[in-house]
């Protein structure tokens, strides 16, 4: 009796072990803070826009239009950001300088500050997204590069732009993934997570903006395919892989709402 006791035991201490290996191989566990220096870009778009007689006009760089009167009021949201917002104000401040404050439902969820200095080779954008509920505001930086010179008589921030970096905080760096049986979890600082196999199916990404979801796809080992749709629509595939030796993983992105590529590079902590 007492040694069947101790071969259940011996089973028991070795299957649990055996987990915990199979846990511990997965390259993607752990936290991985993505290093701004190192990501790339390609195939990004200028875009255009134009503040003059009080109205502001843009086109994005997918080519869709939009036009707004720049007078601080709250004005209709063009159709493709509904999801993210639905009423826009445009402020001037000063010659070189308005404000941008998106709301979804009467609430803020984005204020910008355009600011173009005198020479007006570059254009800064800081702003604030409003995730929600009980989540930290996220405080962004963009850097534009003046590719095309504005109307003559139109407001500084006129005339086609093209992005060259973000700046974000520390925290929106930082993603943290968890093997699950046939799955994976990743989740963020700001609240958002998702649960899902390796099944190509749908899963919703939850403390995110209802209708986003992830599909996900596993190639090998240390590779995973990653689909990210909005309504059913994709608007992105990633293609995640860890090094050899555990310590960085690269993820080749594919924007398909702007027809841009990046390259992204995060680091194990």
């Amino acid at each position: 009796m007492r040694r069947r006791s101790l071969a259940i035991a011996a089973t028991i201490v070795f299957a649990l072990a055996v987990t915990t290996i199979v846990a511990a191989q997965s390259p993607f566990d752990g936290t991985w803070k993505t290093d701004p220096s190192k990501t790339q870009y390609s195939g990004q778009k200028p875009f255009v826009q134009v503040l003059q007689n009080g109205v502001f006009q843009r086109t994005s760089a997918t080519g869709e239009k939009f036009n707004a009167k720049a007078d601080g009021t709250d004005q209709p949201g063009p159709p493709e950001a509904k999801t993210r917002y639905d009423t826009v104000a445009y402020k001037v401040v000063d010659d070189k300088t308005i404000e941008i404050t998106e709301k979804k439902n009467g609430k803020v969820v984005l204020s910008a500050k355009l600011t173009v200095p005198a020479d007006g080779k570059m254009m800064t954008i800081e702003g604030t997204q409003y995730p929600g509920a009980g989540k930290q505001p996220v405080i962004y930086k963009v850097i534009c590069t003046r590719i095309a010179a504005a109307p003559p008589g139109s407001h500084a921030i006129s005339g086609t732009w093209q992005m060259q970096n973000v700046n974000l905080p520390e925290n929106m760096l930082l993603s943290t993934y968890k093997s699950t049986p046939n799955g994976l979890m990743m989740s963020n600082p700001n609240g958002e997570s998702v649960d899902a196999k390796f099944d190509g199916k749908d899963y919703p990404v939850k403390g995110a903006a209802p209708g986003n979801t992830v599909s996900l796809t596993k190639v090998n080992k240390r590779s995973i395919d990653q689909t990210r749709k909005r309504d059913g629509k994709i608007t992105s595939v990633d293609h995640m892989t860890v090094s050899a030796d555990g310590k960085t993983m690269t993820t080749k992105s594919e924007n398909k709402e702007t027809g841009t590529t990046s390259t992204l590079i995060a680091i194990k902590q």
